[in-house]
């Protein structure tokens, strides 16, 4: 009978990322300033996945920078390749803010997370999967599982949807809320009451959104955790 042998092997897997994306830099924003800017990282929608960036400025906060002459904050956002969607891409946007971290003028305390649609189910799931990471999210008419729920206990979170939204139901941010809340997290959700689908220009063109983000910073000692 043959002996086994033992053996070990030491190697290093590199995946390659390609992501497109859209960065805006505030009016003063200076790479030679010791001045530190907010983040917002913005997920986009299903329609606007593909290979054609200009698609991304469509919704949400890629056309709001697109509109306003002055918007307080970095504005991140990523464009999904086709075929595909947020929840294959979580590695790769990973990636994508440690590079932003790496190269730009980022306070770590002030990283803020928000998306739409498919990107509203991507703002959830990259929440759970980097907790750490995030100061405050706002997923608009998104969802999905709930598993990792308690990953969010100390993330604030603003969540939206349309009452009337025929193409994802109101009880995909419903079962979300309501397990965050179960497990103490602090969550607010807004419902519009007469909101189909487009749950997200109401949303991004209030200013209390802004305000509500700029009002939540991750501890110096909890910002600066990164294991990812």
């Amino acid at each position: 009978m043959s002996k086994q042998k033992t053996a070990r092997l030491e190697t290093e897997i590199v995946k390659k990322v390609k992501l497109n994306y859209l960065i805006y830099l505030p009016n003063d924003y200076s790479a030679d300033s010791d001045v530190k800017w907010p983040l917002i990282l913005f997920l986009h929608g299903a329609r606007e996945r593909g290979s054609n960036i200009e698609l991304v400025k469509r919704h949400g906060i890629s056309k709001i920078v697109e509109e306003q002459s002055e918007f307080p904050f970095v504005a991140v956002s990523p464009q999904c390749p086709a075929d595909t969607d947020w929840s294959y891409e979580i590695d790769s946007l990973l990636v994508l803010l440690d590079d932003i971290m790496e190269h730009y003028a980022i306070d770590p305390a002030r990283v803020y997370l928000t998306g739409l649609s498919m990107g509203g189910f991507g703002t959830w799931m990259l929440a759970m999967e980097a907790p750490h990471r995030f100061a405050a999210i706002a997923p608009i008419c998104g969802g999905g599982r709930k598993g990792k729920i308690e990953q969010l206990e100390n993330v604030p979170v603003w969540a939206f949807h349309g009452a009337k939204d025929a193409v994802v139901s109101i009880s995909q941010s419903e079962k979300l809320v309501d397990a965050l809340r179960e497990c103490g997290g602090d969550v607010e959700f807004t419902v519009y009451p007469e909101a189909n689908h487009d749950s997200w220009t109401e949303t991004y063109d209030n200013p209390k959104l802004y305000t509500w983000f700029l009002s939540h910073a991750k501890r110096e000692e909890v910002a600066g955790t990164d294991d990812h």
